[in-house]
């Protein structure tokens, strides 16, 4: 990559190459009701287990697999897995088991994993079948005892599976299980229903009627707060936030149009039902699974006598063990708050990702009437630079809306920098972004014209329009944007204003933030174009597929859309190949083709590398395979720009642009003086990004030592650490750095306090 070397540092990481599996048994059930990306966490533990030398079992039927015994008990092979990981639902089945409630079934249960030397249990469930896990666990050693007295086992069986070590995923629709920001199933059961939603809202408009829709969710609001936020509903119920009493004329002066007893308007009911736990999973479920197998198994290895059940889930962007009873009885307590009507403390026992949800709901959702807006005498435009991305529309009407809460005169800029020295902007109202969350691309109009040749006629419509502060939602020009108008400070007093940018891109190459708003969409589309190319070859054997995707220099849509897809290999600028490299991947789909897999998934980056292009591997796979496998070709081009934004980034966009307004109404504030707005201070030039775990605002000018410019990337990309996680549950041979993972955290209830810089999501 271009750009200064970094200074050499001392290498402190750690290799999982260190970790053995060898002599180790370990079993894989889901327990529970059934959720999408259930499979893909199967696949993902039965390959790593296999990998490092484990023996895999699955146990089909849950825990009433492992009570019978039997055949419901059978060792995986790489083999068994394939074809799991775009199917939904949990193909090794699941089952509520009333005997393993009770000791005798415990007992039983012992007794068949004693039988095969499993001490090693990845439980993907529920917080009912994690507690019945971490009670298994407790009484093992007692069951053995009563297992030897019995006669059914001997004193060397109880000596070598004398511990049992317990890693549990949650694998649930309802996303109800304190510790973790996302569970598996959550993401694909959003997009259920927001597939319904848009499908409804044709209809809703089309005859002036209100539907009134429910969701699943048992005693969590999650999927329905969620929802409420991702399609712009004008009301919501959740058990978190009951409605207070009068509640039904604060709802009919909202809509001015309702419910037919009070307003004798059409409306209609529906019922989503099990419809949520079906389907597909998403591109996002897919990656969550296969990450949380993947430590699961690492966790399983590294586990001693002392360590206590645990279970591996996702904060921000990172994935992270804790104890497994601590989440339980953090979830309890939820239950608990929300029995005894505490509901505040509910929703903060939920977690903050739960909490900013609801407070973004609230800041969007209730119109002030004029009188009640705070007095404000700011101007503040919004822009989209750069590419279309799905979510963009998202973030401008969450902008607009939360600008005008907070007393702002919003305006928005057609056709980006472009617009702006045009003077194409206007003044936005409420209703201007009605209906604005659902839809794709860029309703304001979107260019790639920077603004470093147009200074003097974007300070002059500035000035015209009073502007005093920008957000700008954009791609890399929209950063390089900001860059420009910082610098050009000295010289036209009218940048000197609170600018923020917003990345919004579905290449997701922007310095300072692990995710942009549209990748997720685009992510979506490559995974379900790969799905209907892998079927497509199921008919015909021995085929391989070479499939081109976008993202510029940036290989985060090829390797990440290639680890939710399955696929073999996926080249990508960031990582370097010669011809030796492609000759022994061909090689690796021959050995492939000779198993019961006849098919391979092949992705390239669009720009990974000037000379082997699309065509190039295309040709060279097809000669080197011959007589052994055909190929085909597909490149997938804009497709993966358009579209309706997925419910991850319509509810991201929108949480995203809520914080940059409010960032913007401290920063005014702060820089307001001698009857002006005066900002040219570095951090008043700002980057929201998420990193990790947060959400962070960093000065644009900080982030430039992180960026190549030539290749429009930033110099380190987390997403490069998955790379080998795909290559091992795609079978090849190489060196995975954990020192990510592996410490175990406890589960906090002392939150921190918020600061202008950082906001967790």
């Amino acid at each position: 990559m271009a750009g200064a070397a970094a200074p050499k540092r001392q290498d402190t990481r750690k290799f999982f190459e260190n970790l053995s599996g060898a002599g180790k048994s370990i079993a894989v059930l889901t327990s529970g009701g059934d959720a999408q990306g259930m499979n893909g966490a199967v696949r993902a533990v039965v390959r790593m287990g296999i990998y490092v030398g484990a023996k895999v079992y699955f146990i089909h039927e849950g825990y009433q697999g492992m009570v019978d015994g039997g055949d419901n008990i059978k060792e995986a092979t790489w083999e068994s897995v394939s074809s799991m990981l775009q199917v939904g639902g949990t193909v090794i089945g699941s089952a509520r088991c009333k005997e393993f409630r009770a000791r005798e079934g415990r007992l039983k249960a012992a007794h068949n994993l004693v039988r095969r030397g499993i001490t090693n249990l990845c439980v993907i469930g529920g917080d009912g079948s994690l507690t019945g896990a971490n009670m298994f666990r407790e009484e093992w050693s007692g069951l053995l005892d009563e297992l030897l007295q019995q006669g059914l086992i001997d004193e060397e069986a109880v000596r070598s599976n004398s511990v049992l070590h317990i890693v549990g995923m949650v694998g649930s629709i309802d996303n109800d299980f304190c510790g973790t920001d996302m569970t598996i199933g959550t993401d694909s059961a959003l997009h259920r229903i927001i597939e319904v939603v848009d499908a409804i809202m044709t209809t809703a408009q089309s005859h002036q009627r209100t539907f009134v829709l429910e969701v699943m969710g048992r005693h969590c609001g999650y999927l329905a707060m969620v929802s409420a936020l991702a399609c712009g509903a004008d009301w919501v119920f959740i058990p978190e936030m009951p409605p207070e009493d009068g509640w039904e004329d604060s709802m009919c002066q909202k809509l001015s149009e309702l419910v037919v007893s009070r307003l004798g308007f059409d409306t209609r009911v529906t019922i989503l039902g099990h419809v949520q736990r079906g389907g597909t999973p998403s591109a996002f479920d897919r990656i969550l699974a296969s990450r949380m197998g993947v430590e699961a198994v690492l966790a399983l290895l590294e586990a001693s006598a002392n360590t206590p059940a645990c279970v591996v889930s996702l904060v921000g962007n990172q994935a992270v063990r804790l104890p497994l009873m601590e989440c339980v009885q953090m979830t309890q307590e939820v239950q608990k708050a929300m029995d005894e009507k505490k509901f505040e403390e509910a929703v903060a026992l939920r977690g903050r990702s739960f909490e900013n949800n609801l407070i973004t709901y609230r800041l969007l959702s209730h119109r002030k009437s004029d009188s009640e807006l705070p007095t404000s005498s700011f101007n503040v435009a919004v822009l989209n630079v750069g590419a279309p991305a799905a979510g963009m529309n998202a973030a401008v009407r969450s902008a607009v809306r939360v600008g005008i809460t907070e007393g702002h005169k919003m305006f928005a800029v057609n056709d980006g920098f472009e617009g702006f020295y045009k003077g194409q902007i206007k003044e936005f109202k409420w209703g201007d972004v009605g209906g604005w969350t659902g839809q794709g691309g860029s309703l304001l109009g979107t260019k790639r014209t920077l603004p470093g040749k147009h200074l003097e006629k974007i300070a002059e419509q500035m000035r015209i329009h009073n502007i005093n502060a920008l957000l700008v939602i954009g791609g890399f020009e929209a950063y390089v944007g900001i860059l420009e108008l910082s610098a050009a400070r000295d010289k036209y007093n009218e940048f000197c204003v609170p600018m923020v940018m917003v990345p919004a891109t579905v290449s997701n190459n922007i310095p300072g933030s692990d995710l942009s708003i549209g990748s997720d969409t685009a992510l979506n589309a490559i995974t379900d174009t790969c799905d209907r190319i892998k079927q497509s070859a199921s008919g015909t054997k021995r085929r391989v597929f070479i499939i081109e995707t976008m993202g510029g220099y940036c290989g985060y849509l090829a390797t990440v859309g290639g680890l939710a897809a399955g696929a073999d290999t996926v080249y990508i600028y960031e990582e370097p190949f010669d011809i030796r490299d492609l000759q022994a991947n061909v090689e690796h789909l021959t050995q492939k083709m000779k198993t019961s897999i006849q098919r391979g998934l092949v992705l390239r980056n669009e720009n990974c590398n000037e000379n082997f292009t699309t065509d190039f591997v295309y040709q060279l796979y097809t000669e080197e395979g011959r007589g052994v496998f055909d190929c085909r070709k597909n490149i997938l081009g804009h497709m993966q720009q358009g579209g309706s934004p997925s419910p991850f980034d319509r509810n991201f966009s929108t949480k995203i642009a809520a914080k940059a307004i409010q960032w913007i109404t401290r920063t005014l504030k702060d820089s307001y003086k001698g009857g002006r707005v005066f900002a040219n201070s570095e951090d008043t030039a700002c980057l929201l990004g998420m990193r990790r775990r947060a959400l962070v605002f960093q000065p644009v000018s900080q982030l430039r030592d992180e960026t190549d410019f030539v290749h429009r990337i930033p110099k380190e990309q987390w997403w490069l650490k998955l790379r080998p996680l795909m290559k091992i549950l795609a079978k090849y041979k190489t060196s995975y750095d954990v020192s990510d993972s592996g410490q175990l955290e406890h589960v906090t209830r002392i939150r921190p306090k918020e600061t202008n810089t950082s906001a967790t999501i």
